[in-house]
C-alpha cells in the first residue's frame, strides 16, 4: 500500500512538469500539422480552404528542393567528417601533457559557447571577406588573389562555419574518452616495438570508435537544422537546406500552407535519420 502512494505520489509530483514538457512540444506540432492540409497564405488570408496533400505536392516539386535536399546531407557530411577527423587530432594531442595545457583546452572548446550568428558574422566580415578578411591578407601576402570564399564556394564555407563551431563538441566527447584509456596497454605496445602511428591505429582508434559513433549520431540530429550560418552569411540562393527552404516559403512567398508541408517533411526527414543513427549507435555499443 504503501509503495502504490509513493508512486501515486511520485507521478502527481511529475504531472506538471510532464503537462508543460508536452504542452510545449505537441502544441507547434499540431499546428504543423493543421497548417500543413490547409491553403492559408500571409498576402491572402480570406482566400483558405482545405488543402488536402497538395501543399507536400509543391513542396517536393518546387525547383530548389531536390538541391536543397542534396545541400542538408552535403552540409552534414562535410561537418561530420571535419569534427570527426579533427575531433580525433585535437583529442591525442591534447591528452599528451604539455606547458599550458589547460589554456590551450579551454581555448579549443570555447568556440562551441558562441552563438550560430555571432560565428557566422566573424566569419563572414573578419575571416573570409574577399577585400579586408584575413584570410585575403593572407593570400595577398602570398602573392595571390583572395579568394571570394562565399561567392565562389557557398557550401564549403558554410561547412567550415558550422564545422568550427562543432570541433570543440567532438573534440570534448574524445578527449575524455581518452581518460579512460589504459595507459599500460600503450607502454605495452611501445615496449614490443610499435611505433606511434601503430599504437594509434590499433590501441587508440578502436578505443574512440564507440564515443565516435556517439558523435556523430547528436550532429547529425543538429546539423540537419541548421539555418542562422545559412542566413547570415547570406548564401541561401546557392547553399540553402530544407530548413532554408521551409523559411523562404514562409518569408518569401508567403505560403504558410507550403512552409508548414515542408517542416514536416523535414522533421519526418531528421527522425528517419535518427532512426537509422540511434540503431546503428545500439549495435556498436553492444559490440
Amino acid at each position: 500500500m504503501a509503495t502504490r502512494q509513493g508512486q501515486a505520489l511520485g507521478r502527481l509530483a511529475l504531472a506538471p512538469s510532464v503537462i508543460a514538457l508536452s504542452t510545449w512540444s505537441i502544441v507547434p506540432l499540431a499546428l504543423a500539422i493543421y497548417f500543413a492540409f490547409l491553403r492559408y497564405r500571409l498576402d491572402n488570408p480570406d482566400y483558405s480552404g482545405f488543402a488536402g496533400w497538395s501543399n507536400f505536392y509543391y513542396f517536393m516539386i518546387d525547383p530548389f528542393f531536390v538541391r536543397d535536399l542534396f545541400n542538408t546531407f552535403a552540409l552534414v557530411f562535410n561537418v561530420l567528417a571535419m569534427t570527426v577527423i579533427g575531433g580525433v587530432l585535437f583529442a591525442v594531442l591534447l591528452d599528451r601533457p604539455f606547458w599550458g595545457r589547460g589554456v590551450v583546452r579551454v581555448l579549443v572548446i570555447s568556440p562551441f559557447f558562441i552563438m550560430p550568428t555571432v560565428s557566422a558574422l566573424v566569419w563572414k566580415n573578419l575571416m573570409m571577406h574577399p577585400v579586408y578578411g584575413l584570410l585575403a591578407e593572407v593570400w595577398r601576402w602570398f602573392g595571390a588573389k583572395p579568394f571570394d570564399w562565399f561567392g565562389s564556394a557557398p557550401l564549403t564555407s558554410v561547412s567550415i562555419v558550422v564545422g568550427w563551431q562543432w570541433l570543440p563538441f567532438a573534440t570534448l566527447i574524445l578527449l575524455t574518452a581518452m581518460q579512460s584509456l589504459d595507459e599500460e596497454q600503450k607502454d605495452a605496445a611501445a615496449m614490443d616495438g610499435a611505433g606511434p602511428l601503430n599504437v594509434f591505429r590499433y590501441i587508440t582508434l578502436p578505443h574512440l570508435m564507440r564515443p565516435i559513433t556517439v558523435v556523430i549520431l547528436i550532429e547529425t540530429i543538429f546539423l540537419l537544422n541548421v539555418f542562422a550560418e545559412i542566413k547570415v552569411t547570406s548564401v541561401g540562393g546557392f547553399a540553402g537546406n530544407l530548413t532554408y527552404l521551409v523559411f523562404s516559403q514562409l518569408n518569401d512567398a508567403n505560403d504558410v500552407g507550403e512552409a508548414a508541408a515542408g517542416g514536416l517533411i523535414a522533421v519526418l526527414l531528421a527522425n528517419i535519420v535518427s532512426v537509422f543513427l540511434v540503431r546503428i549507435v545500439g549495435r556498436n555499443l553492444e559490440a
